[in-house]
């Protein structure tokens, strides 16, 4: 199609064929499927506010007909991945908190991540290429990053600079649970049908593609995994008590017998992001766990800014532990108030497990003497010992 040609095309029929070269490139089919999640929208405002270029709730994505006719065929098929990418990423949702507190900031985290995942998949510019009149936030050393993390990184150096789109956080917040979960089904369903698409087409690897499609590995599994093997029973023999696997052969041997471990600690952020349904389904998994491996103790720590509540329970006293505990608000999110109550009170625990939403300080609390397991309800992962992800649809 020549240049007179695109230029005659209304600003719904450029958008259309953006997708079109989406759905046929080998850098981005894999992402064709969500292209088709949601509404397409072209108007200069988006649910009553002005947009100056394109805006997404996560779901719906609506466009400035005047900012699509201004950019090429290349800039506009940028501009829809980056509308698309955010959907696949959830950023309205994931990182409403990061909006809440900063909405420039995580607006400008958001896209460093998404435009990365464009240049990554496409570094020669052969399908996308940035839009000159509103360059998009971009920098390699933000590469690996979660949105979290670029945030934090921008809330030390406070930019100035303008996203390439804007972000209705406000939007997907008032959207239904139906309506948003919904939504999640259908992009997760979209991506694993371009994944097939790709591999079909022999498409290029995604590594965003990769992410979202790998198999989701069990919480509960990795969590009594983790705990069995940092406090596996010491098992001794005694003759005191034969083993009744002979006896009915006349044969006499010991039995084998569990000695208790030490103390396990569990220390649960209450700052209040951690809902009553997810708490619930983590005690009761840990309470399984101890009924299996029989620490000495457990020490139950609820804590924000510091350890507001210590309660301990043992041998005999773990499956009333859901019914019994007492949840305390914590205020703030410093866990490294919880390393520094377990060394105040000489506790020597087996290990560590915390359950938190990983929004925390940077260092996470410091060296960790124990080994330690983060239960995580967002993407966060700690540098300190083994992370595991507690998701929304997971709980129950």
């Amino acid at each position: 199609m020549s240049n007179t040609e695109y230029q005659n095309l209304s600003p719904r029929d450029r958008i259309i064929k953006a997708h079109i070269s989406i759905m046929r490139s080998k850098e981005f089919c894999m992402f064709a499927g969500v292209l088709s999640v949601g509404d397409v929208l072209v108007a200069d405002t988006h649910k009553g506010n002005p947009i100056k270029t394109a805006c997404t709730d996560g779901r719906d994505v609506t466009y400035n007909p005047e900012f699509v006719d201004s950019l090429s065929h290349k800039q506009l098929v940028f501009v829809v991945l980056h509308e698309t990418i955010h959907k696949v990423y959830q950023h309205m949702k994931l990182w409403r908190n990061l909006f809440k507190e900063n909405p420039q900031l995580a607006n400008q985290a958001a896209d460093y991540i998404v435009n990365d995942a464009i240049v990554i998949a496409d570094p020669n510019h052969n399908v996308a290429s940035f839009p000159t009149s509103v360059p998009p936030l971009w920098d390699v050393k933000y590469r690996g990053m979660s949105t979290k993390q670029v945030f934090d990184k921008l809330k030390q150096s406070n930019p100035q600079g303008n996203t390439l789109d804007d972000h209705d956080w406000e939007g997907a917040e008032e959207m239904s649970k139906e309506v948003a979960d919904a939504t999640e089904k259908a992009i997760d369903q979209a991506i694993r049908q371009g994944e097939m698409i790709r591999s079909k087409n022999k498409g290029n690897k995604s590594a965003l593609a990769t992410e979202f499609t790998k198999p989701k590995v069990n919480w509960r599994e990795q969590l009594r995994e983790f705990v069995k093997s940092a406090c596996a029973t010491k098992d001794l023999t005694s003759w005191r008590k034969p083993s009744r696997r002979f006896l009915s052969q006349d044969i006499y041997m010991p039995s084998m017998i569990g000695e208790s471990i030490n103390s396990l600690v569990v220390a649960v952020d209450t700052s209040g992001s951690i809902g009553s349904k997810e708490l619930k389904a983590f005690l009761s998994e840990v309470m399984g766990v101890c009924n299996e491996v029989n620490p000495s103790t457990l020490e139950l720590l609820y804590w924000g800014s510091e350890v507001v509540r210590h309660e301990t329970y043992t041998i005999g006293q773990y499956d009333s532990l859901t019914q019994t505990t007492k949840p305390a608000d914590g205020g703030g999110t410093t866990v490294g108030c919880v390393r520094e109550y377990i060394q105040d009170k000489k506790i020597i625990p087996e290990a560590i497990i915390i359950l938190t939403d990983g929004y925390v300080e940077s260092d996470w609390g410091g060296t960790w003497s124990h080994p330690t397991l983060w239960a995580i309800t967002s993407d966060e992962v700690s540098p300190h010992g083994k992370s595991i992800h507690i998701k929304e649809n997971e709980y129950a």
